[in-house]
């Protein structure tokens, strides 16, 4: 088979991407469902996982099991750094660590948008996957900190006084709000539906990306490889078609899934007392 692919993602890189798809969206349901529970959209969707209680109790265990997988993530980091360049391999191009140069392709991509510009020329990561990668480890630390204390309100009410609990509830709800608000939306465009990648970026999927739209995409990164003869190690051939169709299905399940919550949730949303 031809390999017209550039392999992007390893295996364990692409589990984890579909690990943190499933558990974000049972989050977002079962705290959707509860946030909304005077509502009946609320309670169709805590009816899914059982009920009001049973679906806090979901959103509990699969919060705790969301933190776990972070805290391996964590370790895998350490594991992935280079230690014998530390501390400059933090910051070279394969590094998801933000650098000037992004501030610089940032300001020069807006340019381009507007035909000022020639577009940058982008490495394996631009600002945007930058953004979006700590906006979730940021996220995730907010989320879990909070979500752990109002978990088990009692033993936190030990270590903080009571109005912290209620400082607690409100960051939650916000930074939960802000995540769905921008995976539901910004993501799910910029992956799929822009005109380039639509109808699906299979990337994180298939692990791989289209060597061409790559070439032209992130010429930096593809030069770079050429320049050090690693590109013909990273390139590999499409998947089949029964396997694509599975990433078809189950990436536009959890778009509209996504969508679903997003629209439920502003329809929805002034019968909500804040």
């Amino acid at each position: 088979m031809t390999k017209n692919r550039i392999k992007r993602f390893s295996p364990l890189q692409q589990i984890s991407h579909i690990f943190l798809m499933i558990t974000f969206l049972v989050q977002s349901a079962t705290g959707l469902g509860r946030m909304y529970m005077e509502t009946g959209w609320g309670q169709r969707l805590c009816w899914l996982f059982g009920g009001y209680e049973a679906a806090g109790e979901v959103h509990i265990w699969v919060g705790i099991i969301m933190l776990c997988g972070f805290v391996l993530h964590v370790l895998y980091l350490f594991y992935k750094v280079d230690w014998k360049g530390f501390p400059e391999s933090l910051f070279g191009p394969d590094s998801m660590l933000p650098r000037p140069a992004d501030i610089k392709e940032f300001f020069q991509h807006v340019a381009w948008f507007f035909g000022l510009r020639k577009p940058p020329d982008f490495d394996r990561w631009g600002y945007w996957e930058k953004f979006d990668y700590w906006a979730v480890f940021w996220g995730m630390v907010v989320i879990g900190v909070t979500g752990l204390l109002l978990a088990w309100p009692l033993a936190a009410s030990r270590i903080m006084p009571g109005w912290g609990l209620n400082v607690a509830l409100w960051v939650h709800r916000i930074e939960a709000l802000l995540a769905m608000g921008h995976v539901f939306v910004i993501h799910f465009f910029i992956a799929h539906l822009r005109r380039h990648n639509f109808p699906m970026n299979r990337t994180m999927f298939e692990g791989s990306a289209d060597l061409d739209a790559t070439r032209h995409e992130r010429p930096a990164w593809v030069s770079r490889l050429e320049s050090q003869g690693r590109l013909s190690g990273l390139l590999v051939s499409e998947a089949g078609i029964g396997q694509r169709v599975v990433f078809f299905v189950f990436g536009y399940a959890a778009v509209a899934i996504g969508v679903y919550l997003l629209i439920g949730a502003l329809a929805n949303a002034r019968y909500i007392h804040w």
